[in-house]
């Protein structure tokens, strides 16, 4: 075995945010504890703000479009399944995890799921655009002067915004002003591990690389040491040099990709298909193609119209997917647990051509289809307007234009003790913004520019 390989022994824990009150005990008797994680995130606000939030139509008209909500619950479907059938497995050939730590093939799908389920959580308004646009605000001239006295690592978090890193937080932070129990939703290390995709901070940034987890950046200066306490604890891969924090991946995290992978180049497909946006003849012959179902089989099965046969292709697919991709990931799991396979599962899909096409496809005529840019450009405006008029009522508090302009920022994120820095301050308000939803973001724009006024009665 490889001398720094990790083992699932260490990798399984129900450890979580350490508190001595009584009533934080395990109920293990009735939900298994990776269970609890899955319902705290169900039940957190943060998880039903993603029912507004654009998943590929911002703002759908259209009541059967996916939004984030409904594509995390998908996405948490396929994760339980992928996570069963890869626990299976691991079982049989480590039993001791059974006997010794009491974990069972249910686990592995609890965990999986949960993490699927809070994959989004932390995206800002107008989706992956959403994290460009404050991105873009804090490389403007504007905002310069406000980041004067921060660290180039705290810069990084700003200019590089992510909404992993986001979602970890949302995960992990308390804000003071609403409980003084820390630890956020007080989840699992496992599951919190299993989470974040990008086990590393914003710098150093990684050009070229070839691993996929040092793409992007899972977590803020703010969450980094706690992010190393939960790694040091189960036993990944310390990759850090001088001082910054990267990790090997959590074996499980490859599952949540996969599971997200799967989902939207499926789902988001389906919704294009149904929208017209992607030709019927054209798309309904590379589902058929992922399938490669033998020219003579005989189907007994009759349909309303084609849209009706796109729900059952779709689920036959994402099945054949789930089986497959599992089996990848068993196939190399030494490789995964000693750290030198860091790239997706489904790059080793034997329709990986089909699914290529499909995306090329999905990306010039559903991601890029002008409805679609034109609201992802007003966003830019929205958000960048947003953040402009919240640092200045955070930082120029002697206007009484910017007051009027605080007093509606909701407390929490403006009262913070006089011991925080400035970086704090202004994560505060990027937690706020980011927080938003879609419909709430474009209101809140209207009535801080003028353009609409809020109804008295």
């Amino acid at each position: 075995m490889h001398p720094n390989t990790a083992t699932w022994n260490k990798l399984i824990s129900k450890k979580r945010f350490e508190t001595t009150a009584k009533k934080y005990t395990s109920d293990e008797s009735v939900r298994g504890e990776f269970q609890r994680d899955y319902d705290r995130i169900v039940f957190s606000s943060a998880f039903r703000r993603l029912q507004n939030k654009t998943q590929v139509m911002p703002m759908p008209e259209s009541d059967f479009v996916h939004t984030r909500l409904t594509h995390s619950l998908e996405a948490s479907v396929v994760g339980r399944s992928l996570g069963r059938i890869v626990g299976k497995s691991i079982l049989e050939r480590y039993p001791e995890l059974a006997k010794e730590k009491n974990i069972q093939e249910a686990d592995f799908g609890d965990v999986v799921a949960a993490a699927c389920l809070a994959h989004d959580i932390g995206n800002p308004p107008f989706g992956h655009s959403g994290e460009d646009a404050i991105s873009a605000y804090f490389l403007s001239d504007e905002a310069q002067p406000f980041l004067t006295n921060l660290s180039a690592a705290e810069k990084a978090d700003f200019q590089r915004y992510e909404g992993n890193a986001a979602g970890f937080r949302t995960l992990t932070y308390t804000y003071p002003a609403h409980c003084n129990l820390p630890g956020g939703l007080s989840l699992t290390y496992t599951t919190l591990a299993t989470f974040t995709k990008y086990p590393k901070e914003s710098l150093p940034v990684i050009a070229g690389t070839k691993n996929t987890s040092e793409k992007k950046y899972g977590f803020f200066q703010t969450e980094k040491v706690w992010f190393a306490t939960i790694a040091n604890e189960l036993g990944l891969l310390n990759k850090s040099q001088a001082g910054e924090v990267i990790f090997q991946r959590h074996p499980l995290a490859f599952l949540v990709e996969a599971a997200d992978d799967i989902c939207y180049r499926i789902i988001d497909f389906e919704d294009g298909l149904k929208l017209g946006l992607v030709p019927q003849e054209k798309g309904m012959d590379l589902l058929r193609q992922i399938l490669n179902d033998d020219p003579n089989r005989q189907s007994t099965l009759s349909f309303y119209d084609w849209k009706e046969e796109i729900g059952y292709l779709r689920a036959r697919i994402i099945g054949r997917l789930i089986e497959e991709t599992a089996g990848i990931f068993l196939q190399h799991e030494q490789e995964i647990l000693n750290g030198t396979y860091d790239k997706p599962l489904i790059n080793e899909l034997a329709c990986k051509p089909v699914l290529n096409e499909i995306s090329e496809l999905s990306v010039k005529l559903i991601y890029q289809n002008r409805p679609v840019l034109e609201i992802e450009a007003a966003g830019f405006e929205v958000l960048g307007g947003l953040l402009e008029a919240c640092m200045k009522a955070v930082f120029r508090t002697e206007s009484k234009h910017y007051k009027k302009l605080a007093a509606l920022i909701p407390a929490h994120y403006i009262q913070l003790p006089e011991s925080a820095t400035t970086y704090e301050r202004i994560l505060h308000i990027t937690d706020f913004v980011g927080s938003l939803t879609d419909q709430a973001a474009l209101g809140l724009y209207r009535k801080i520019k003028g353009i609409e006024l809020p109804r008295m009665y």
